[in-house]
Parts: C-alpha cells; sequence; structure tokens
C-alpha cells in the first residue's frame, strides 16, 4: 500500500480548477503552494495569503468554537469533512479527546436521528430495496477502478442504542478506522442498505429521505443482503466488511453466515466483546488471578451482552485453555425475564442464549418474583459473582444491596456498568467505589470523573470505549490480507489491548488506556492481528514478523498535504 506518509510526498492530481477545490480528497484551500496555484488554475480563485496546515486548524477551531451546542459542533465537522480531507482529520487529530464525541458517541446519535432535516449532502453508496436489480450497477458505478479496503455497512436497525433511525452512522464509523488507525478514507465506503424503517415518526416524516416503507424481513431482506456481500467478495476480495448496528435478530446471524467466507466484523457483537475482555484481563492482572477463576454475571442478554459473554468465554479457552462446555458454565445471564434458566421455555431464550442457559436443578432454593422469575439479586447472592457486567440500559439496576452483596464474595469487586449514555448506567462509578469501600475494580461504557477512594487518592475510571480496539482490529485485518478476521486474531489484540493497562503498573489506575493514546493504541493492536495471522499462516501478505511494525506504521494514511503536480492523466 502507497500512502501519504509524510509532507514531501508528491501527488499526480488530474483535476483542475473548481474540480479540485470541490474535491475533499485534493482540496488543500489556502495552503495550495504559488507554483501549486498557476499549475492547477487557482490562483484568481483563492485569496492571496498561502497558509500552514496548523494555520487552517488553528482556524477551523476557532470558527467551531463559535458554536456552542454539540449538534451544531457536529453539522459544521461535517461540512469540513466534505470539504477537505486532510484538514478534518488534522483538527481531530489536534483535540482528539474533546472533539471525538462530537463525530461520534454521543453526539452522532442526536445527529442521525436527525439526518433527514440535516442532509446537505450525499456520503457513501446508498443501496435500496425497491432498486435491488440495480444494485451491481450502482456498486460499480462508486467502486469500479478504487481500491476498497474497507466497507463499512449498516441496516441502521439498531443506531448507536436508539433504535431504528433510518439512514445513517456508516459514515460516522469509518471516519474513526481513519482517524485512529490510520486507514485511508479513499479506500473506505459507507454503506446503507436501505431496507425501510419501522419508526412511525420517519415513515410520517415527509422530508425523511430514506424508503418510507415498513422494514423488509426474511428471505426477502436475507437476499438483499447477500447481493450486497457478494458484489464485496466478488470485486474486492482481501477487504474488510464491517457490519455496524444491525437488529438483534440478524446482528450474530449475519456474523455466523459470512465470517468464514470473507473477512467480517461486527462490532456490537465483537467489538464490545474484545474490549471488555481486554478490560477484564487487565482486572485480573491486578488481582493476580485468572480468567478463567472468575464467576461472571451479565445483566443484559441482548447483542452486546451475548456478544460480550462469548467473547469472555473464548478467551477462557483460549488464553486458559479451558474446555468451551466448561468455560459456558462460568456465566449467569441475567435479562427481563431474570436469570435464563431452562425452565423459561423457548419463547423467552432468544436464539443464541441455549449455550448459556443454566439448568433449574442449581436454583431450587432460591426465592423467585411473583413471575417465577430469579431476579439479578438472587443470582448475586447464590453466585457470588467476581465480575458484574452491566449492558442493560437499566439505569440504576445495580443498587446498593446488589453492590454491597457482591462485595462480600470477593475482596476486588470487577463492576462494569456499560450501558450508553451516562443515565443508563447501571450504577455510578462513585457509587460503586463507595459501596465496596473502595475496593472495586471499574470501568464504565461512557466517560465519568476520578472517584475518591477512602484514603482521598483518586481512582481513575477506564472508559469501556470500543474506539479504542476495533479499529486496530480492522486495519490488521485489512493490512494482513486475511481471508477471515479469526477468533483467534481477535484474541491476539485483545491481548496487546491489555497489555498496555496503566493498572498493570499502578492499582488505582485506569484498567485501559485513555483515550488520548487511542491511536497508538490501535496501532499497537493492528500490529498484534498482522503478527498472529502470519503466524497463524491466514495472512495473504508475505511478511515476516519482524517487518510488521514497519509495514503497519508505512501503511498508516496521515493528515498531511503532499506536493502536488498536475497531470491529465494522473488522479482523481
Amino acid at each position: 500500500m502507497t500512502h501519504v506518509a509524510d509532507a514531501h510526498i508528491k501527488h499526480r492530481v488530474a483535476l483542475r480548477g473548481s474540480a479540485i477545490l470541490t474535491s475533499p480528497r485534493w482540496n488543500k484551500g489556502t495552503a495550495f503552494t504559488i507554483d501549486e496555484r498557476k499549475a492547477f488554475g487557482l490562483t484568481g480563485r483563492l485569496p492571496f495569503r498561502v497558509n500552514t496546515l496548523d494555520e487552517q486548524c488553528d482556524r477551523a477551531y476557532d470558527q467551531l468554537q463559535s458554536r456552542p451546542e454539540p449538534l451544531r459542533k457536529n453539522t459544521f465537522l461535517q461540512s469540513l469533512k466534505d470539504q477537505n480531507w486532510v484538514l478534518y482529520y488534522a483538527l481531530l487529530s489536534k483535540h482528539l479527546k474533546e472533539l471525538t464525541p462530537i463525530i461520534y458517541t454521543p453526539t452522532e446519535a442526536k445527529a442521525i436521528s436527525n439526518y433527514s432535516h440535516l442532509f446537505r449532502r450525499s456520503e457513501g453508496l446508498y443501496l435500496t430495496f425497491p432498486t435491488a436489480e440495480s444494485m451491481e450497477e450502482d456498486f460499480l458505478e462508486q467502486t469500479k477502478g478504487r481500491q476498497i479496503d474497507l466497507f463499512v455497512c449498516s441496516d441502521a436497525e439498531q443506531i448507536l442504542g436508539i433504535g431504528d433511525q433510518g439512514v445513517g452512522i456508516s459514515t460516522a464509523k469509518s471516519a474513526i478506522y481513519t482517524l485512529l488507525a490510520g486507514v485511508d478514507p479513499a479506500r473506505a465506503l459507507s454503506v446503507t442498505l436501505d431496507v425501510g424503517t419501522d419508526n412511525e415518526e420517519l415513515l410520517d416524516d415527509r422530508l425523511y429521505v430514506g424508503w418510507p416503507h415498513k422494514r423488509v424481513r426474511g428471505e426477502e431482506y436475507d437476499k438483499f443482503v447477500d447481493k450486497f456481500v457478494q458484489l464485496v467478495r466478488k470485486y474486492h476480495p482481501h477487504s474488510l466488511l464491517h457490519f455496524e448496528d444491525f437488529g438483534v435478530t440478524n446482528a450474530k446471524r449475519l456474523l455466523d453466515k459470512y465470517q468464514d467466507k470473507h473477512a467480517v466484523f461486527n462490532d456490537d457483537v465483537q467489538g464490545t466483546g474484545a474490549v471488555t475482555l481486554a478490560c477484564i484481563m487487565s482486572a485480573v492482572g491486578v488481582t493476580k488471578s485468572k480468567l478463567a477463576d472468575q464467576r461472571f454475571v451479565v445483566f443484559g442478554a441482548g447483542s452486546a451482552g451475548l456478544g460480550i459473554t462469548r467473547q469472555l468465554r473464548d478467551g477462557i479457552v483460549t488464553i486458559d485453555g479451558v474446555d468451551k462446555d466448561e468455560a459456558n458454565k462460568k456465566f449467569y445471564l441475567v435479562d427481563r425475564f431474570g436469570l435464563i434458566k431452562q425452565s423459561l421455555g423457548a419463547e423467552k431464550i432468544r436464539d443464541g442464549l441455549q449455550e448459556f442457559v443454566r439448568p433449574d436443578s442449581e436454583w431450587k432454593d432460591v426465592q423467585t418474583n411473583d413471575q417465577g422469575e430469579i431476579t439479578l439479586l438472587e443470582v448475586v447472592k447464590r453466585v457470588r459473582p467476581t465480575v458484574l457486567i452491566g449492558c442493560s440500559t437499566k439505569g440504576g439496576a445495580f443498587t446498593e444491596e446488589i453492590v454491597r452483596e457482591m462485595a462480600k464474595g470477593t475482596e476486588r469487586p470487577i463492576i462494569l456498568p456499560l450501558s450508553n449514555p451516562s443515565k443508563l448506567h447501571e450504577v455510578t462509578p462513585q457509587d460503586a467505589n463507595d459501596w465496596t469501600d473502595g475496593k472495586a475494580l471499574l470501568a464504565t461504557g461512557s466517560p465519568f470523573p476520578p472517584c475518591k477512594l477512602p484514603n482521598g487518592k483518586d481512582y481513575i475510571v477506564a472508559e469501556c470505549n470500543n474506539a479504542l480496539i476495533y479499529p486496530g482490529l480492522g486495519f490488521g485485518a485489512m493490512l494482513s490480507q486475511a481471508r477471515a478476521l479469526t477468533d483467534t486474531m481477535i484474541i491476539a489484540g485483545t491481548r496487546r489491548l491489555a497489555s498496555l493497562a496503566p493498572a498493570l503498573k499502578d492499582p488505582d489506575d485506569a484498567l485501559l488506556p485513555d483515550f488520548e493514546d487511542a491511536p497508538g493504541v490501535n496501532y499497537e493492536v493492528a500490529v498484534a492481528v498482522v503478527e498472529q495471522a502470519i503466524k497463524e499462516g491466514s495472512a495473504g501478505v508475505d511478511w515476516t514478523k519482524a517487518e510488521v511494525r514497519e509495514k503497519v506504521a508505512a501503511a498508516q494514511w496521515k493528515p498531511l498535504y503532499g506536493t502536488y503536480v498536475y497531470d491529465p492523466e494522473g488522479q482523481t
């Protein structure tokens, strides 16, 4: 791969005049040099002063600060991205921790829910059910002659945990790949698979830009998705296909269907599980124990909860060498029907949960509620978990009684309230800290300030953010050209992330690296993934392990301007 490694790279570009100024890939704005302005017909199209990229970033940041509301900041940054990729990513890189929540969670959720009313310019590939007969033609219209390393696709059913919001999300996820891993934005394509919406507000909205039709399901849906996947496999066999925000009935099912046929990844299923596994690995490093020693209670058995459970189970099998069936027994899943146990019946136990169903014989003498369900409190009393994970979106579900009960059974309770946004967290870090007398090891799904320990010292709360790992996992898969992103490749990236935890040096520090370090962290994850692909023989590149670090660094796209040379036969 050839990428912009530094500002001295020369690019031969075929665009001139207004065409280059309206190309976000090539536009430099006021940073075009005097010579470039003459060569590309820009002298009379730009004001006199030539700015550096740093000066442009300062100007853009000042403009951004004049917009106090996060949503207005989001629309400003989207407009900047439409104009100039280098300036957009350079600005974000300079203010990473401040601006990532603006272009991603949580602000992006509001932007997507208002997508049709904020719409200004199309971005990416829109494949819609009623025009499925022209899908291949539409696909090639945007991809022919391009090397695409990354497809991020969504049917938008489960957008950011806020439900069916129609078209959106793929572009935000793709931007994080570029920002944190260095994926070339020219080699990434965001795809919306528009199969309708069941959101009545959108169906009644005369400005809705998507297909105003009830969501297509069943065999017709599967055929539509499969047609797209086969186009990716046919024309871009070494690309990564990232599934994002598919509904609970489709997310794991589609991943299982295609993961042995192409390099596919689902962040909701695998990314959430991987970052949680890394967090717990660093926690057991603090407690000087093993994954296989833990007793896990997972509250919330949706796609995220199940994905976390499976990733933790696979970690126990791979890292500690435990038999899969034995590893399954270490998990207790609780959802709206209480503990997932045999007597709930098939109608209350959704697909995918079967291997974690508990036998009723274990719970004969345990108190139930009026519906015969075993509540979270009773599970905690019986199991005495060492790890309690929340992905239920039930704010306050980890009550003082539950947390104190857990603390009776373990010296260092590992408590991860992962639901987003912060108002839906199962417990606040400070409460969990107080109710365990400062002994809890904590990570959350949203940023929280440090907790005060009983000795007055600050305890740094880790943010269990998928963006600490999924860009590196995906980039590593792309670079390795593996035909599948294997479980062992994901585990390798997860172990590398866990090894970077500040808590391994200071137990009062965070269980995961700070988000400010996300680009360096994802580089390490990508290196680990490629090394594992080479080790297991699944890589499609002929690299030695000793070459990997240099190769990964050289492949990263950087937001820097190269020098442009006009060439009618050059790039467009």
